[in-house]
């Protein structure tokens, strides 16, 4: 007998809030939408309608990685940030709420330089941060750089499906390392680079640790690596005035800043999540070489 959208959707909520989810409606909606090529909003427009086999087969095919404990990020294949739709795959972390503190900051920092500026998305992997930014302040000129390619390929594909193309640019570019050539200078570089501790992966939840791309993860043995590469390698691309800022750990903010000043930042600022931590870390630059 033929099935409703309403009915699967009915079913997967059920399964979903049995096996303890807590937020089983939403995450129904968002499965049988992307079982079905919809957005959420087509979808309740949509219930009363009778849908195919093959629907329902894919929906229940997506609940069952779901229940295995697979990202719902992955498994729908998208995620919102900042406003923006999202392409994710495996090759690239889910977008994080805290990491909208890390582009309010950027933007305000944008707004102090006259609404412009240019900017380098460092370990910029699905391309949120840049696009964000750059969907905000339509006057910047961005740089997304990664050292990973496939990760690239999903940054390109979201810079152009929010039609930012014309404003945000790819480069690979590895953060452990000098910089290339061609990449110019900047008057703010941002950066969520990895900054778990290497002995910490294996203590992260499950959905993170088995699903998420480990590389851009781990920040060696005390997570703060890459602060230090960047720090040292990236410096010399700050115009006069620029900003040097991050995304921090819990508990890492006093470490980066200290790294910041001892690199000749002339002051450092800090900024914080919804919970009170420090998230982002802000260095000012000096105002001549």
């Amino acid at each position: 007998m033929p099935k409703t959208y309403n009915d699967i959707y009915f079913s997967v909520r059920s399964q979903l809030r049995d096996s303890g989810v807590s937020a089983y409606a939403l995450e129904a909606r968002i499965l049988v939408a992307a079982a079905a090529g919809k957005t959420t909003e087509q979808l309740m427009r949509d219930l009363n309608l009778y849908t195919s086999d093959a629907i329902e087969n894919t929906a229940m095919e997506m609940l069952r990685r779901r229940l295995k404990g697979e990202p719902l990020a992955y498994i729908s294949g998208s995620w919102e940030f900042y406003g923006l739709p999202m392409t994710v795959t495996p090759d690239v972390l889910i977008p994080r709420m805290d990491t909208e503190v890390l582009v309010d900051a950027a933007i305000a920092s944008i707004k102090s330089r006259g609404m412009k500026a240019r900017v380098l998305d460092l370990c910029c992997g699905s391309g949120c941060i840049a696009c964000a930014i750059s969907s905000a302040m339509p006057a910047s000129r961005l740089v997304a750089a990664d050292i990973s390619l496939p990760a690239l390929e999903v940054c390109r594909r979201n810079i152009k499906d929010n039609k930012l193309s014309a404003k945000v640019i790819t480069m690979q570019a590895d953060a452990a390392a000098w910089p290339p050539m061609s990449i110019g200078s900047f008057d703010l570089i941002v950066s969520n680079p990895p900054y778990i501790a290497s002995g910490e992966l294996i203590e992260l939840d499950g959905s993170v640790r088995d699903f998420e791309p480990l590389g851009a993860l781990d920040g060696g043995e005390d997570g703060l690596d890459f602060y230090r590469a960047i720090i040292k390698y990236w410096t010399i691309t700050l115009r006069p005035n620029a900003e040097m800022m991050f995304e921090v750990g819990e508990g890492q903010a006093d470490a980066v800043k200290d790294m910041l000043l001892q690199a000749g930042f002339v002051s450092v600022d800090v900024r914080l999540d919804t919970l009170g931590t420090e998230r982002v870390v802000i260095g000012k630059w000096k105002n001549e070489y």
